[in-house]
């Protein structure tokens, strides 16, 4: 047994060898990790600048094949969406509900629809391309087995497939790759594969695999079987809806394209040509879209890991073929409309998205608000893709979803450092509900301030403010500050204010007469005003930290110079308050990482 990262992995003499012939009679190991002294074989090249990938036609019956307008053959998308092997599964897949979302179509002034491939049983449309694919395989090839590269989605769609046709099935990933995320796959009936640094190496074992030991590679796009299966979805949406040709636009995300491809092509030869389908794209994954522009196919250097179902350095060979025929354009979208949309999706069905599974309803969002469409009465569906939540991401999607929504803003402020100045500040947000408030004392001249805040003009309208009325508003509170001495800067777009900075801010401090308390405030307007009108001119804050973590009540932290001679009156004003709260001024933890060593 070899130990890999706490792990007992079986040794290679237990797995898989280069060297052996491959049978899964021997009932190998369900995970292993291991390295092949075997070369790697060369990548299979194609000039991207071919019409048409043909190497991906090579297998398909002539039944399924038509003949463009170059006299050239390629697969007939709607005879393959139609004659797909999908609901013939033994899993008894069916078709997915499409949801209407009352609360954002009353928003928005438009009729929306939510397309549920987050109920799939595993909770990814990913199933419907894959279990499609490995039916569609010879009795000889279901026999050898197959493989695939995947740490998401596909991977459990593959293994999932494999154990309802009995086709057996690896799975290669990443030795980084989490433990909850191989055992699923292993739980669903694949072996999975353990092995190298990153994807790269994942891939690179994953093709030496199925060249070594014959099996038969499932891609999780860049396949017109997967195509084809994914392309059931808009099948079902026509059925689905009261009249298709009705419908505005289709929004699906867009990772390596095998969803976008499958479902234009649905639409595109079914549907009426008022019916648009649109891609969605992040704005640091926008493979699809650059692609688009340029003609063929583009490789990024990198893609943001946030939506990570769908971070693909370059779209596949077929999929791109067939969005450049069919896709009517791509939106792009930023994370925090992505979790924006995450917060839509849970309001209107009580299910939390992934990232990716809400990217089509952000570009939705944003395709209408971008074109001034709300109050259009249209009929748009977004195509809800996926379910996979890593729950540590959920305070992330929280606290930026109201920034998404452009609701809320977040800025610093430079204040004098003297009393009053909290107050005062407090004052000229005019009733504003703050969300955030850091400050930690610096200097006797200048105190620094990250405050984020509700705007006012986020109540006026359901579907958040217009980019002209949040900034209207910013400027004329920004104008106020400046009056009294207050200089202040929107950070509300700055990724690094966002993620970082506004945890930093502060540090060690050598204040005199200090004393930290922990008070819990009641979540309602003016809490923090009667806190700051009830102090005595010489009591000054001189640190602050609240966040506001949709509790009843507000956990703020608040460091206060109380001179001896006044400990007696700050206790009545304690008692008057009425307000919970614990003194931390002895606390270890406060006086090792906010107090100056002496």
């Amino acid at each position: 047994m070899v130990a890999t990262n706490g792990l007992a992995i079986p040794s290679r003499a237990n797995g898989i060898s280069s060297s052996s012939s491959h049978s899964f009679s021997k009932s190998p190991p369900s995970y292993m990790e291991y390295t092949s002294s075997a070369p790697f074989p060369p990548a299979t090249k194609h000039d991207d600048n071919e019409e048409i990938p043909s190497h991906l036609y090579e297998k398909l019956p002539n039944h399924i094949l038509e003949t463009n307008s170059k006299g050239q053959k390629t697969p007939d998308y709607l005879k393959m969406i139609l004659m797909s092997k999908v609901y013939s599964s033994p899993l008894n897949l069916k078709e997915t509900p499409l949801t209407h979302a009352v609360n954002l179509s009353a928003k928005l002034g438009n009729e929306i629809w939510l397309k549920r491939e987050d109920l799939q049983p595993v909770f990814s449309f990913k199933i419907r391309g894959a279990y499609n694919m490995m039916a569609s395989l010879s009795e000889e090839e279901k026999k050898k087995g197959v493989v695939t590269c995947s740490a998401g989605n596909h991977a459990q769609g593959v293994a999932l497939s494999g154990h309802s046709l009995g086709i057996p099935a690896i799975v290669v990933m990443p030795v980084s790759t989490p433990s909850i995320k191989w055992r699923n796959v292993q739980r669903l009936g694949a072996k999975v594969v353990l092995h190298g640094r990153d994807f790269d190496e994942a891939k690179a074992e994953c093709s030496r695999l199925e060249k070594s030991e014959g099996l038969t590679f499932i891609p999780p796009f860049d396949d017109p079987y997967v195509v084809a299966g994914q392309g059931t979805i808009a099948m079902e949406i026509c059925r689905q809806v009261r009249d298709a040709n009705e419908i505005s636009g289709i929004f699906a995300s867009v990772g390596g394209g095998g969803l976008t491809a499958g479902i234009s092509a649905y639409i595109k030869r079914v549907a009426a040509p008022s019916v648009k389908v649109h891609g969605v794209e992040t704005v640091d994954g926008d493979a699809m879209d650059r692609s688009l522009k340029k003609g063929s196919r583009v490789t990024l250097d990198e893609v943001g890991p946030f939506a990570d179902g769908t971070a693909v350095r370059i779209v596949g060979e077929e999929p791109f073929r067939v969005c450049k025929e069919y896709l009517d354009g791509v939106v792009l979208v930023n994370n925090d409309e992505i979790c924006a949309a995450i917060k839509d999706v849970f309001e209107e069905t009580r299910s939390i998205p992934e990232p990716s599974g809400a990217l089509a309803l952000a570009g939705l969002k944003a395709h209408i608000l971008r074109n001034n469409l709300v109050g259009a009465n249209k009929k748009f569906v977004a195509v809800i893709s996926g379910g996979n939540m890593n729950f540590g991401r959920l305070r992330f999607v929280a606290e930026r979803a109201e920034i998404g929504e452009r609701r809320e803003v977040l800025i610093s402020i430079k204040v004098p450092e003297k009393p009053g100045s909290f107050l005062k500040f407090h004052s000229l947000l005019e009733g504003r509900a703050v969300t955030e408030f850091t400050y930690r004392y610096s200097s006797p001249q200048t105190g620094y301030i990250i405050c984020s805040f509700i705007l006012s003009c986020a109540s006026s309208s359901a579907t958040g403010p217009t980019p002209e009325a949040r900034q209207k508003e910013i400027n004329e509170l920004f104008e106020n500050f400046k009056k009294e001495g207050i200089e202040a800067f929107d950070l509300s777009e700055d990724e690094f204010a966002k993620s970082h900075v506004r945890h930093l801010v502060g540090g060690r401090s050598d204040v005199e007469d200090e004393r930290l308390f922990r008070f819990e405030f009641p979540e309602r307007p003016g809490a923090l005003g009667n806190f700051l009108k009830g102090m005595k001119s010489d009591w000054n804050i001189s640190m602050f930290h609240y966040r506001n973590h949709g509790s009843d009540v507000g956990k703020v932290l608040i460091g206060i110079q109380v001179p001896k001679d006044s400990y007696d009156a700050f206790g009545d004003f304690l008692s008057e308050l009425g307000y919970v709260y614990v003194e931390e001024t002895q606390n270890p933890a406060y006086i090792s990482l906010l107090r100056t060593q002496a």
